[in-house]
């Protein structure tokens, strides 16, 4: 860790309630890598959910396959990893989810306007 992150962690720690002192300590909490991935990781989500307001002809089908691969393959290593991190398993699901969802929606579109 670095020196500056190391201050921080120490400075807050002071003002760590005691009912939020489990998840401060937790193995995969705001002092380690394993919290702050998923937190902002989830800007993926949203900018995925985002895309839902665009038109279909304008979405990628290729990328959307990719994000949703991506995710669902990374919801399964979170999984396996020690210590377990089902926040950033929540978060790289809801990736996939999203992103497939898109998929079979750019795609279900094309497929219409060839027909």
């Amino acid at each position: 860790m670095s020196k500056a992150y190391k201050a921080l962690v120490l400075f807050a720690e002071r003002y760590v309630p005691s009912k939020l002192r489990p998840l401060w300590e937790h193995e995969a909490g705001p002092k380690t890598i394993f919290f702050w991935a998923p937190a902002f990781k989830w800007a993926l989500v949203m900018a995925s959910l985002d895309d839902y307001r665009r038109p279909l002809d304008k979405v990628s089908t290729t990328q959307s396959a990719t994000l949703a691969a991506t995710g669902f393959i990374w919801t399964r290593y979170c999984l396996v990893i020690r210590p377990i991190n089902y926040a950033l398993s929540l978060c790289n699901f809801s990736l996939g989810m999203a992103n497939g969802v898109q998929c079979f929606r750019a795609y279900t579109f094309q497929k219409n306007l060839k027909a």
